[in-house]
């Protein structure tokens, strides 16, 4: 069975971190491009960042660029978030995709994992 999980979320306080982490099981993630997206309450899921099968190029929206980090290890058949300088704003369930075809900006990922909540309060 194909399946993608997401783990690491939780409450953060602000300028705190989390690592998030996407683990694949029932195929092998390292042709697949990973992408990270997130949906806050009341809004459209946005995309966060994404990393290519290699792991060579990596790609992030500009409300994460510098705090961000995407990483994979293909070994463990899995790709991490890892979240610095975390503020308000970053509140939201995060979920990662698996992508075949597409990748960067425009990943469209076949496979979705279930997210997990990121919440950034004091």
């Amino acid at each position: 069975q194909v399946q993608l999980v997401e783990s690491g979320g939780g409450l953060v306080q602000p300028g705190g971190s989390l690592r998030l982490s996407c683990a694949a099981s029932g195929f092998t993630l390292d042709y697949y491009a990973i992408g990270w997206f997130r949906q806050a309450p009341g809004k459209e899921r946005e995309f966060v960042g994404a990393i290519s099968g290699s792991g060579d190029s990596t790609y992030y929206a500009d409300s994460v660029k510098g705090r961000f980090t995407i990483s994979r290890d293909n070994a463990k058949n899995t790709a991490y978030l890892q979240m610095n300088s975390l503020k308000s704003e970053d509140t939201a369930v995060y979920s990662c995709g698996a992508s075949w075809s597409t990748y960067g900006y425009n990943l469209r990922p076949d496979y979705w994992g279930q997210g997990t909540q990121v919440t950034v309060s004091s």
